[in-house]
């Protein structure tokens, strides 16, 4: 209740500049009182979907990398998930500190619980890593599909085109004679 209220319409007469102010004053204290009540509401939602924490030290968990910055591959190439990482500390309720590998040890450790996911050993059948292709002897040759002859230094040379065993097409190789594997061998049935 305001000053106001309290007088009686009929015996004074209000000046229009202060009834001016006596509507935009009581129309910010209506706005308030809903901003206060929607805020309550607000928390009491908050609380019911609040975590708590369940998790101990020496828990695996995986970390989301939306955060790091600076990381070596672009951000569409980034992996979402980072882990399996070990809980070092529970800090707070809902704070942990992790033990971060290598790539990541510049990051700050410490995480909060919404950020977390416990790390099921399921996620690497679901989500397999991807396969490091060792760089060497591409294997076996399953064949020599097509030679040429060119002259270096006016002396010539053969090259032949290479397809290996387990290797899709765009990995076949021109190659000479002395850097195919079984090359002697290859090159007899093939004349």
């Amino acid at each position: 209740m305001l000053p106001v209220d309290y007088l009686k319409k009929n015996l004074l007469t209000v000046h229009p500049t202060a009834k001016y102010f006596y509507s935009m004053w009581k129309k910010a204290f209506e706005y308030e009182e809903q901003f206060i009540k929607s805020s309550k509401e607000y928390d009491k939602r908050r609380y019911k979907s609040n975590k708590e924490l369940d998790f101990k030290e020496g828990d695996q968990v995986l970390v989301p990398t939306l955060h790091f910055k600076n990381l070596t591959s672009p951000n569409n190439m980034r992996e979402y998930y980072v882990g399996p990482l070990t809980i070092i500390k529970l800090l707070r309720n809902n704070v942990v500190e992790a033990k971060l590998t290598e790539e990541f040890s510049k990051k700050h450790p410490v995480f909060t619980v919404s950020l977390v996911k416990p790390y099921n050993q399921t996620y690497e059948e679901k989500f397999p890593k991807r396969k490091v292709v060792e760089e060497g002897s591409p294997g076996p040759v399953k064949g020599i599909l097509i030679a040429w002859k060119f002259n270096i230094n006016g002396k010539y040379n053969r090259q032949y085109l290479v397809r290996f065993k387990n290797q899709p097409e765009y990995k076949d190789k021109c190659l000479p004679e002395w850097d195919i594997p079984d090359g002697q061998i290859h090159l007899r049935r093939r004349e």
